[in-house]
């Protein structure tokens, strides 16, 4: 088989290709992203490409499987620049993969695509997809998701596959993951349990985790088998204050939703992190999602739990761990982190 992997630096993107090595049905695998990284992995080629503006076609062409995974979440201060990656880029890439006649199209969506939903219960895939209407980030998602439909319904004879992950984790993503979500100022430093005492307490604050590399085996197994649809991919257990208070043997403190988001629009106006309110509403209103399926029909089993993929994550932001790709690399900031500074937080890309 031939893969190939859009937006294969990131994430997900590096843990697939890490799960793909030693995968004797792929024989090789394109990796595309916006800049050519300097990693080198077993079987594994590069290109560079826009999905804004570049030819695909070419790229996709005698391809088994393409993989979406590219995905922008800064500079989340310019939404005309994320709708073209994120929903437009996406159509584009769609559009190329009927026209080189690719016969598997996969792509990560996430738990952000779903409708406000409970969290004392799990559901499955066939939830509502509206995503939450103060999230950028769900609403492009839930968007791009119906143009997969549409593409579904012209093209029924593509086997196309949806992942749908909690919070996906990893040590080498930490770099990447601090300049999505924490910004500049993040004190990477002090990110180890027996500095972190205090974990605030919001009511419906629980939250699914998954390790990236769990992600990446889940891929794997849909690419080389004969799936369809869409999968929910979380561990156990779910993330509350409670639980992360245990993990981390630290106390918890209640603090109000209404406060904790004023905070959140307070600091993101004066440009000290680079993430909108709407985040913390997508976190408090998104279901818990059963993940029967995935384990069912991929045959996926986890290997680590949500307490493995936070402490991971944890490690790696006091570490300063990476990867050599511009998405997930510590040089990418900069010395002193002067080029996530030079962005405006938000404003621009690093």
């Amino acid at each position: 088989m031939r893969v190939v992997v859009v937006g294969a630096t990131g994430n997900i993107g590096t843990s697939l290709l890490r799960s793909l090595e030693n995968e004797d049905r792929v024989e090789s695998v394109l990796g595309l992203a916006r800049r050519r990284p300097s990693l080198h992995m077993p079987k594994v080629e590069w290109a560079e490409a826009d999905v804004t503006r570049d030819d695909l076609v070419g790229h996709f062409r005698g391809a088994d499987a393409v993989v979406s995974l590219h995905w922008l979440i800064q500079p989340s201060r310019d939404l005309n620049k994320l709708w073209m990656v994120n929903v437009e880029g996406n159509s584009r890439l769609v559009r190329a993969v009927e026209e080189a006649g690719v016969p598997a199209l996969l792509y990560s969506s996430s738990v952000g695509v779903y409708s406000p939903g409970p969290k004392d219960r799990f559901v499955d895939e066939s939830w509502s997809r509206d995503g939450i209407s103060t999230s950028y980030y769900a609403r492009e998602k839930a968007e791009v998701e119906r143009r997969y439909d549409y593409f579904q319904k012209k093209n029924p004879n593509v086997r196309v596959v949806r992942m749908r992950p909690g919070l996906v984790f990893k040590r080498e993503a930490a770099q990447g993951i601090r300049r999505l979500f924490g910004g500049p100022f993040f004190p990477g430093f002090l990110a180890r349990p027996e500095f972190i005492n205090l974990i605030p307490k919001i009511e419906d604050l629980r939250s699914q985790v998954v390790h990236s590399y769990d992600v990446g085996e889940a891929f794997r197994l849909a690419i080389v088998g004969e799936a369809r649809g869409a999968f929910n991919l979380a561990t156990e257990p779910v993330l509350d204050a409670e639980e992360v208070g245990r993990i981390l043997n630290a106390r918890t403190f209640p603090l109000s939703a209404q406060l904790a988001r004023a905070g959140a629009q307070l600091s993101w106006s004066l440009h000290l992190q680079p993430v909108p309110p709407g985040w913390l509403d997508l976190a408090l209103n998104v279901p818990l999602m059963d993940t029967t399926r995935a384990r069912e029909e991929l045959g996926w089993t986890p290997q680590r739990s949500s307490a493995d993929a936070l402490l991971d994550l944890l490690a790696g932001l006091h570490e300063g761990a990476g990867l050599d790709t511009p998405v997930l690399s510590k040089e990418t900031s900069g010395p002193f982190r002067i080029r996530e500074l030079l962005t405006g937080v938000g404003r621009r890309e690093p």
